[in-house]
């Protein structure tokens, strides 16, 4: 099992607080250190010190990490175009010596799209804009070096790009498609991605959307085209402490009024984080993405890594 640290410095929190957590992240044993790509908190708190740009940040913590893998969960199509997007991530993949993973989304939270300045058309379009993305990001990193690359979508369209920069990993970084849609999402993965994230629900609920994910992987032809399987990943939103108190501590943000869908989170004992760990390997999880809170809260951190990383097959 492969576990990586998902955090979301849209609640607040500056460069040098990330990267304090991500170097604890790495020198704990975690695989990996992910983030969110939003621009504001999504509840009443406003988030000081404010939020800030995933894309900046990873670009720094690769410089200031040597092991762990950095990526986001997930960037918005809706922030930036694909051709430079596909520029900015292969220069972190360089800067990293290849270790980054693209999770990338159609865009959900229309408020700090109206809060910025960004367009949000509606759903279909969002999803429409996801996959011609998709084309882009995966078509210039394939193109050999000396070649240009051109498409033209609906909303997009390239003309004798250079599609340089080329990231370190080939044919490029691992894209992560998530969530909870039951069909295009399954769709976009099967035909584009590397990886398969089901974001903070249940055990059940995350079965489903593997089995849809394998059909998309059947009805496409990946199953039979010799690519690499999909990793299926989960997330789990973790509170847990030494005793129930602690525990409960941790959990405290989750009774805030938030933006954010219901949620099945851990609040307990590292125990009981290794038993859901431990069902959902037995639906084909190979790799869970943690999402801890606060910052601040580095013993709960270390907690996880001395008390359950230990327990996990393969972890590290």
């Amino acid at each position: 099992m492969r576990v990586s640290v998902f955090t979301e410095p849209n609640r607040g929190a500056s460069y040098d607080t990330q990267l304090r957590f991500a170097r604890l992240v790495e020198a704990c044993g975690y695989e990996g250190f992910l983030r969110a790509d939003h621009y504001q908190s999504m509840g009443a708190d406003p988030g000081l010190p404010g939020p800030t740009d995933a894309w900046l940040t990873l670009a720094a913590l690769a410089r200031e990490t040597q092991r762990i893998r950095l990526g986001t969960l997930v960037t918005s199509a809706t922030f930036r175009l694909p051709g430079p997007l596909a520029v900015m991530v292969a220069q972190v993949d360089q800067m990293s010596g290849g270790r980054v993973d693209l999770g990338i989304g159609a865009g959900w939270y229309e408020r700090e799209h109206t809060s910025y300045g960004i367009p949000f058309p509606a759903v279909s379009e969002r999803f429409d804009r996801l996959a011609e993305q998709l084309e882009v990001l995966t078509g210039l990193w394939a193109t050999p070096p000396g070649q240009t690359y051109s498409y033209t979508g609906d909303h997009y369209r390239l003309v004798d790009a250079p599609a340089l920069p080329k990231p370190v990993q080939v044919p490029g970084p691992p894209i992560i498609v998530g969530g909870r849609g039951p069909k295009r999402t399954p769709e976009l993965a099967a035909r584009y991605a590397d990886e398969f994230n089901m974001p903070f629900k249940s055990v059940a609920a995350t079965a489903e959307a593997y089995d849809r994910v394998r059909e998309a992987c059947e009805r496409t032809g990946r199953t039979e085209s010799g690519r690499d399987p999909l990793v299926l990943s989960a997330g789990i939103v973790v509170a847990i402490g030494r005793t129930d108190a602690e525990a409960q501590r941790r959990a405290a943000p989750l009774h805030e009024k938030s933006a954010l869908p219901p949620e099945d989170p851990v609040v307990g004992s590292p125990a009981q984080l290794a038993q859901r760990i431990g069902e959902f390997a037995a639906i084909g999880t190979t790799r869970v993405h943690l999402r801890l809170i606060d910052f601040d809260d580095l013993d709960h951190l270390e907690l996880i890594a001395a008390e359950v990383l230990p327990q996990l097959d393969g972890a590290r």
